[in-house]
Order: C-alpha cells, then sequence, then structure tokens
C-alpha cells in the first residue's frame, strides 16, 4: 500500500481510536483541508471487521471522497472503499468502507434496520444540518441504546457547536484538530446593483492585476450562475492565464476530478457550495464568496419542494474563506458589503425547521417510529408535523 502524505489530522488519529475503544460515540471539530473525511474512516476500519459507513450530505462528496481514500490505498474504487448515492453504486462484497449520502442511509434502514454487518457510522460535514442527517443520527441513536449498544457514531465537522450534539450523544468526549490555518486578507465589496456575474468578473480582474498566486476560487449559489460568470470571466482568465473550470454536482465523475487534479496552469474554479466544505480544492489561495447558495424549502401552498436563494450565515462565510488560508497566507473579496455580513445571522438554520415533512414522517411510521420519540438534537415545529400527517391521511397513506 502506498504511503499518503501526511495531512494535519493524523496526529490526532491514535486519540480518536482510543476514544472510540472507551466509549461508542465521538465528537470530532477540524477545521477544513485537515484530512477528516478521508483519513478517520479507513482508521476505523481497524476497530472491527465489519463495515464503515460515511455519510456525506451531497452525491459528489461521497464519490470524490471514495476515489481519494482508494486511490491512498492504491485501489480501485469498489475494492476496500466504494460509494453509494442515488441510482449509483460502486462497491462489492469487499467493500468495508462505504460512503454513501444521507437519503440512501434512511431508506437502507427500512429494509435493514439493525445495520447488520456495520460497525461504525460517520456523519461527515454535520454542520450543514441536513434533515435526512438529523433523522438518520436519531435512528441511529435509538438503534444503539435498544438494540446495537456497540454500534460507533462519529459526528464530524469544521464549524458545529459540539458541545449540545456531545450532550445529545450521551455526553461523549469532544476531540478537536487545529490543523493549518494562515493568516487571510478579508476585503469587502460596496453593494451594487450590476449582475452577479459582472460582480465576480470585476472580481478576477482585480486578482489578476494583483497577481493570484494560486488558484482563484469562487462561489456561486448553482450551475445557471456558474454558466453566467463563465462566460462573463473569459476575458479575464485569458489575459491572466487561467483555466476555468466548474465545480458542481451534475457534472461526471471526470469534469469533478479534473478541478482536484494537480496543474501547472492556474485555475479558475466556479463552485457551487459543495466546495465549502465536501471538497478540498488544493492550491486555492484567492476565495471570491458571493454569500448566496440556493436552499431547499417548500412551497408554503403546495407542500413541494423548491430551491430559492437565500444569503449564507457567518459559519459559512467563514467556512468558504478558509479555503483560501490551507497552504498559504491567502486572499478572500467578499462580494457584498461588511454591514451586511454583519446582519447575518451566526448560523444557516437547520432544515428540519424548515422543511414539509410528510416523506420522512411516513418513513419513520414505517420504521414504528414517530418525531415525539425520536432524541432528536432539535424537533419539528409541531404545526409542520401536523400537516405532514393531514396530508398523508388525505392521501390514504395512513
Amino acid at each position: 500500500m502506498p504511503v499518503p502524505p501526511p495531512l494535519p489530522i493524523d496526529p490526532l488519529l491514535p486519540g480518536v481510536l482510543d476514544a472510540l475503544r472507551a466509549a461508542p460515540n465521538l465528537v470530532l471539530e477540524a477545521p477544513p483541508g485537515a484530512g477528516k473525511t478521508t483519513r478517520v474512516p479507513p482508521a476505523l476500519l481497524t476497530l472491527g471487521r465489519g463495515r464503515v459507513l460515511v455519510l456525506e450530505p451531497r452525491r459528489l462528496a461521497a464519490r470524490l471522497a471514495a476515489a481519494r481514500v482508494a486511490s491512498e490505498r492504491g485501489e480501485r474504487v469498489g475494492q476496500t472503499a466504494g460509494y453509494q448515492v442515488r441510482f449509483e453504486e460502486v462497491a462489492g462484497s469487499a467493500t468495508r468502507l462505504l460512503f454513501l449520502t444521507e437519503g440512501v442511509l434512511l431508506r437502507r434502514l427500512l429494509d435493514d434496520p439493525r445495520l447488520e454487518g456495520v460497525d461504525a457510522v460517520v456523519f461527515d460535514e454535520f454542520h450543514e444540518r441536513r434533515l435526512d442527517a438529523d433523522v438518520a443520527l436519531a435512528l441511529l441513536l435509538r438503534l444503539q441504546r435498544e438494540r446495537r449498544p456497540e454500534l460507533r457514531l462519529v459526528v464530524m465537522s469544521a464549524t458545529l457547536d459540539a458541545a449540545p450534539i456531545a450532550a445529545r450523544l450521551g455526553g461523549c468526549p469532544s476531540l478537536r484538530s487545529e490543523g493549518r490555518r494562515y493568516g487571510i486578507e478579508v476585503s469587502y465589496t460596496p453593494h451594487s446593483g450590476a449582475p452577479l456575474e459582472e460582480r465576480v468578473a470585476q472580481a478576477v480582474e482585480r486578482v489578476a492585476a494583483d497577481g493570484a498566486g494560486g488558484h482563484v476560487l469562487v462561489f456561486l449559489p448553482g450551475a445557471r450562475e456558474i454558466r453566467q460568470a463563465a462566460k462573463a470571466c473569459q476575458a479575464a482568465a485569458r489575459r491572466a492565464g487561467m483555466e476555468i473550470l466548474a465545480l458542481h454536482g451534475d457534472l461526471s465523475l471526470e469534469e469533478q476530478a479534473r478541478v482536484l487534479e494537480p496543474s501547472p496552469c492556474l485555475k479558475l474554479i466556479l463552485s457551487t457550495n459543495v466546495a465549502e466544505s465536501s471538497v478540498t480544492v488544493d492550491g486555492v489561495s484567492v476565495v471570491i464568496d458571493s454569500g448566496l447558495a440556493r436552499v431547499a424549502s417548500n412551497s408554503p401552498w403546495s407542500g413541494l419542494p423548491s430551491l430559492h436563494l437565500a444569503r449564507i450565515g457567518k459559519a459559512s462565510c467563514e467556512q468558504r474563506a478558509g479555503r483560501a488560508g490551507r497552504t498559504a497566507p491567502g486572499r478572500v473579496i467578499r462580494l457584498y458589503p461588511e454591514e451586511d455580513f454583519l446582519r447575518r445571522p451566526e448560523r444557516d438554520a437547520p432544515e428540519i425547521a424548515r422543511r414539509e415533512l410528510s416523506a420522512h414522517t411516513l418513513g419513520l411510521l414505517a420504521m414504528g417510529a414517530s418525531w415525539e420519540d425520536l432524541p432528536l438534537l432539535e424537533g419539528p415545529p409541531p404545526a409542520a408535523v401536523s400537516a405532514a400527517r393531514d396530508l398523508l391521511l388525505a392521501l390514504g397513506a395512513i
């Protein structure tokens, strides 16, 4: 097996294993790029003979994490490390480390409520507080307390409040890796009525004039904004000798991998929030942050899911900024005024507080559970639970 390059998380791995030998649960904090996604799960394989499941918030993250671990082991994806996302599975009978999305795990629990053959479940990037992750953690805590006391649960993130999560996990230990973090120069942009892609192009021009010194990572809300910005930035990127690359979940695995591969050419990477926490792009020295993301919600009159443009919270802004200071001092250009940043909430609201709940309510009932008896970090709004049950009754589903 090849020896992978050292990462900041490596010195903490013996402590992680010791903590999990003493207690079944653990909360782990580590900054972006510390290596928690690709180093902690393989280390857990030494604690038993069963599988380790790693829950990722996005399909892209699951695929890329499995590919990185397999590469570090000198193997193909689907041997020791594989992945399973909606409509796609690359794994076999010998796969012991499986990266999967949270929704896939919930469906798996319907068919296999005991998670036979699974030694540990790792929740990666838990700070995003997605509804599937909250429900999955509560179901696994219930399973651990009632039928699988030996099941190990690890909650990992870069920007989470560890104390309430550790308390919910039975007062479990909490470890932190400081990682490597260099100084970051943050600048803000006066309010402008110009289209977002024009503001991005102007920021790229500024970076090119000053000398980027490394790759430039631009955070945009979605694929449409990425296409618009790519067109607007063509001239500036050409003058600066930058290659424009996109990074979002609809790309093929080969296109996604191209963004992460080493390159002698400077890259201008236009990404959704997948690069905020789920994927590490090496060599980034400049981050340009739109401060926006597409957030999942539900129509108040139909209950149908939708995506709307929203300003991200301060924690997400800081998470994005951290991508510029991993290997050397970096620079962050926020495409909004400082007053805008100061008025933002500390953290984004968890999905359980704003999503329609009928599908999850039906799934819980099929598992013999309910919202009331789950050990959730935060319960859903009673009105949302009532509306979900009313809808299921009207449909004849319950």
